[in-house]
C-alpha cells in the first residue's frame, strides 16, 4: 500500500513540474492562473497522502491551511487581473 502512495507522489510531482511549465508559458492569463490553482491542489493532495503514511493528523491541518491561501490567492490575483 505505501509504495502505491509513493507512486502516487511521484506522479503528482511529475504532474506538477507540468503545471509549472504552463503557467511559465502559458499563453494567456486565465492559463497561468488555472496551472497555479492546479499545482495549488496538487500539493494539497500530496501533503494528504504524506499524512497517510506518517499517520500524522496534523497534516491534515497544514493541508487545509494552504488551501485557504491558495484560494485567497486565486480571489485575489482574479481580481487583480480584472482591474487591468
Amino acid at each position: 500500500m505505501i509504495s502505491l502512495l509513493n507512486f502516487t507522489i511521484l506522479i503528482l510531482s511529475t504532474t506538477i513540474f507540468l503545471c509549472v511549465y504552463r503557467a511559465i508559458k502559458g499563453p494567456t492569463i486565465s492559463d497561468r492562473i488555472i496551472a497555479i490553482n492546479l499545482v495549488g491542489t496538487k500539493v494539497i493532495s500530496i501533503i494528504i497522502i504524506v499524512s497517510f503514511i506518517f499517520h500524522e493528523s496534523y497534516f491534515i491541518d497544514v493541508a487545509l491551511v494552504y488551501a485557504l491561501i491558495s484560494f485567497s490567492a486565486s480571489i485575489i490575483i482574479s481580481k487583480t487581473i480584472k482591474e487591468q
